[in-house]
């Protein structure tokens, strides 16, 4: 944080502890897994590092926080002045388009009102390799919440509702691997390829100008 501009360079996705409609809730040891990863890359960086926000998601709902929201902000903002919060609003259609529209809201809470604080997106034609490490984690960690909910039904001795655990247990891992690891491994795919294809003619240009005359 600086002059009252937050840097965010870097995000860690993070198990949640409930997972209802109006709320996101995230376990005290999840926010000490954050704050450890946050020193392991002030070190690795070799410059100033914290925990500066959270985020969640509001699929089909507007963008705007929850009366939970506020108040989940307010907490945070009672241990760190700066601290945000991000919503984004996902999976939800133009009236008049009829296509996919996603929105973001940076905010934080004040007397127990949401006020948006100006956010901006600053391109980047690289992706850093933590980045990337967190890309990847996105899969392995639904599927972590997906596991534990079934082992809290594992006591059942019902065997029609074990079996019908076991195959919503199914649908959902691929439910996972068909909108989240599939496209992430044709997007990384296709990324790889044009590496591939900018290095070969980097390379090229570069034997070009090895040819040139040199006075």
């Amino acid at each position: 944080l600086n002059n009252g501009v937050a840097k965010i360079s870097a995000l860690i996705i993070l198990r949640r502890l409930d997972k209802k409609k109006d709320r996101v809730e995230i376990s005290p040891e999840q926010l000490l897994k954050a704050t450890a990863e946050a020193e392991r890359l002030a070190h690795e960086l070799n410059r100033p590092i914290r925990v500066i926000g959270w985020y969640h998601s509001h699929p089909h709902i507007t963008v705007f926080p929850s009366h939970v929201d506020v108040g989940t902000q307010a907490t945070y903002q009672m241990m760190d002045s700066g601290f945000v919060g991000l919503i984004f609003s996902v999976f939800s259609e133009g009236k008049d388009t009829k296509e996919q529209e996603i929105y973001l809201m940076c905010f934080q809470s004040r007397n127990n009102e949401a006020v948006e604080i100006p956010l901006q997106i600053v391109y980047t034609n690289e992706i850093s390799d933590r980045c990337l490490k967190t890309m990847i984690e996105v899969s392995r960690i639904l599927i972590q919440e997906e596991e534990s909910a079934a082992d809290s039904c594992e006591n059942i001795t019902d065997i029609l509702a074990t079996i019908y655990n076991d195959a919503v247990k199914t649908r959902q891992f691929t439910h996972i691997t068909d909108i989240i690891t599939r496209p992430l491994i044709q997007t990384l795919e296709s990324r790889l390829e044009t590496n591939r294809t900018r290095a070969k003619q980097l390379r090229k240009e570069l034997q070009l100008l090895k040819q040139l005359p040199i006075d």
